[in-house]
């Protein structure tokens, strides 16, 4: 299955490994004008330390993952290395193709 895209977001890896995070839209969204909502608008605010650790489920959970560096709803993120990122030299507007295949099996 072939899938096109549009690249929406390019991330730095949260703990500073040596990745980057891709976020990607289906193109045919991006044409209909359905684009994504906005993931900082889901950003969740607390007033103090307490309130968060109370809420953190709920956030992990997808109530607040924009704060958490999660994708908006409607989104696909992939992960590559820097040597891939490098190598495909994007840009956030770039449209992408992505295959999908099963893998074959073979015995146990």
């Amino acid at each position: 299955m072939r899938k096109e895209f549009v690249v929406m977001r390019i991330d730095a890896a949260p703990d500073g490994a040596p990745y980057v995070l891709v976020t990607l839209s289906l193109a045919k969204d991006m044409n209909e004008g359905n684009q994504p909502s906005n993931p900082s608008a889901n950003i969740m605010g607390f007033t103090n330390m307490d309130d968060m650790m109370k809420n953190l489920n709920k956030m992990i959970s997808g109530g607040g993952m924009g704060m958490l560096g999660g994708a908006a709803p409607g989104t696909t993120s992939i992960k590559l290395d820097m040597h891939e990122y490098k190598q495909l030299n994007l840009s956030v507007g770039d449209k992408v193709n992505l295959d999908i295949s099963k893998a074959e099996t073979l015995g146990v």
